[in-house]
């Protein structure tokens, strides 16, 4: 770790107040900036749900790479950026439910949530900036270095193809079975230049009366939820069980983020 430059600021590519604050819960010796950006947050239908998360936080966090370095010429100065993109999204039965597009809409996806079980994946990139070296490597490697599971990388040990190949094995670092991460990009001395990683965790809400899904859409916290609701407020009274990370629930797995983190030199338990 010595050895990692590590760098001046983090930057978070968002606009949510409640991802600034659990990055504050980590409690680290640098700088956080907010830096919402407009990203296209459409995908294709083909794409897992997995790698819709994955997809959106490298989109969220190369617009801020990409407004960082627009700053930076504009100043002539240069700085040692990590960015950090995040992404969450709710599936039921395999379809995404997103933020709803009006109350009628969230009351519809609330009937469906209750009573049952449903999936929610949080996606983390975190890019090296500034340079354009991090963005194109990304942009190269995703090409190539699609994610895939431990079963998958051992299958494809075992026809012996990756045993002369530099770098053509999976590299995925595991979190239990609820999360993974993976070093895409790294510059000739070894220094990451972009992680990325999703968890995935199960969320049960118990059965809820039609009267008490339209008095808390009425109450406005829903609207702007993936899923229409949020596990951090009064969506919770509907949760029965949660099994996986919470805090990737209220959209930034903090585990997850640790783990990444360490690689550019940052931890919370740094000596002051």
């Amino acid at each position: 770790m010595n050895d990692v430059a590590i760098p001046d600021r983090l930057v978070l590519a968002s606009a949510s107040p409640r991802r600034r604050e659990l990055v504050s819960v980590l409690g680290l010796e640098l700088p956080v900036r907010l830096l919402p950006t407009g990203a296209d947050e459409s995908v294709a239908g083909t794409l897992s749900p997995g790698e819709i998360v994955l997809e959106l936080s490298r989109r969220k966090a190369e617009a801020a790479a990409d407004a960082l370095r627009g700053e930076q010429s504009a100043e002539s100065s240069s700085g040692n950026d990590l960015v950090l993109g995040a992404d969450t999204i709710v599936v039921l039965d395999g379809a995404v439910l997103g933020k709803p597009a009006d109350r009628e809409d969230a009351v519809s996806a609330l009937m469906a949530l209750s009573g049952r079980t449903h999936e929610v994946y949080t996606g983390v990139t975190l890019l090296s900036c500034p340079g354009d070296r991090a963005v194109s490597r990304w942009q190269r490697t995703l090409v190539t270095m699609k994610p895939f599971g431990i079963e998958s990388a051992r299958r494809y040990a075992a026809t012996g193809e990756p045993l002369d190949k530099a770098g053509d094995y999976d590299t995925t670092m595991h979190l239990g079975d609820i999360g993974q991460y993976r070093v895409l990009s790294q510059s000739p001395s070894g220094q990451p230049e972009v992680i990325v990683g999703h968890t995935v965790s199960k969320v049960t809400f118990r059965p809820m009366s039609d009267a008490e899904i339209e008095a808390y859409v009425k109450t406005g916290e829903p609207l702007d939820k993936a899923g229409s609701y949020g596990a951090q407020g009064l969506g919770a009274v509907f949760i029965e069980k949660i099994e996986g990370d919470f805090f990737s629930i209220m959209g930034l797995p903090l585990n997850l983020l640790y783990q990444m983190l360490l690689k550019f030199g940052i931890s919370p338990f740094q000596e002051k």
